[in-house]
């Protein structure tokens, strides 16, 4: 890309799956974002296929605990925090001076607060992969706004102060096609990278805690 320098302020977004993520880099200012990069970024071992769903042994059931079980979640901490921490790396090597980082996660719920096991392993997988995120995203000191998908468009629409139409249109606007997909994982990650552009997001407390000195980003 090589642009990094002329776009200054920047954002990344994340849309976070099972065993990846759906990567878009913004750049400032908020006003009239431009799509630097948009990339799949693998946050498990291709090398380890189970670690893709560590919780799952086999369609709907889930792996007992235990060391094989350590062994894959361990495997996806090393493997995410890596590829995460290097795409940063690289993106700042180009020059970009980063607002913060937004990640949209399907459910935002306490795994141990769900009943049925076989929704139960798949929130275990959403919320380990989104704290591979979080944690890549802590080691370079960047803050981090989390957002549930199903909310996505309304609370932008509001913030943003443009109706959810007009967003979608913005959205596909930003679209290069030589980057690959522009499908509904890679618009949600570019609208939350847009949100942490505007300077508003939703503060994780549990980055805030481990890493006391990164910037709030609050909601006004």
């Amino acid at each position: 890309m090589g642009q990094g320098k002329r776009h200054g302020r920047a954002a990344m977004g994340f849309t976070v799956k099972s065993g990846w993520a759906a990567v878009v880099l913004l750049g400032g200012p908020a006003a009239s974002p431009r799509m630097l990069d948009a990339r799949r970024l693998e946050l498990s071992d291709p090398a380890i296929p189970e670690t893709r769903q560590p919780y799952h042994a086999g369609f709907g059931t889930a792996r007992s605990s235990g060391p094989e079980l350590s062994r894959l979640v361990a495997s996806v901490e090393r493997f995410g925090r890596r590829s995460v921490s290097g795409l940063i790396q690289h993106y700042t090597a180009e020059g970009h001076k980063f607002a913060g980082v937004g990640i949209v996660v399907g459910s935002l719920i306490d795994p141990e607060r769900i009943a049925n096991g076989h929704i139960r392993i798949h929130a275990l997988e959403g919320q380990l992969f989104r704290k591979v995120v979080e944690h890549g995203a802590g080691r370079s000191r960047l803050p981090c706004s989390i957002w549930r998908q199903r909310d996505l468009y309304a609370r932008a629409a509001a913030i943003l102060k443009q109706p959810e139409p007009k967003l979608r249109v913005a959205l596909s606007v930003l679209r290069r096609p030589e980057l690959g997909p522009w499908r509904a994982e890679q618009k949600a990650a570019a609208l939350a990278a847009w949100l942490v552009l505007a300077g508003r997001g939703r503060k994780n407390e549990t980055i805030r805690r481990r890493h006391p000195n990164l910037q709030r980003v609050g909601i006004r």
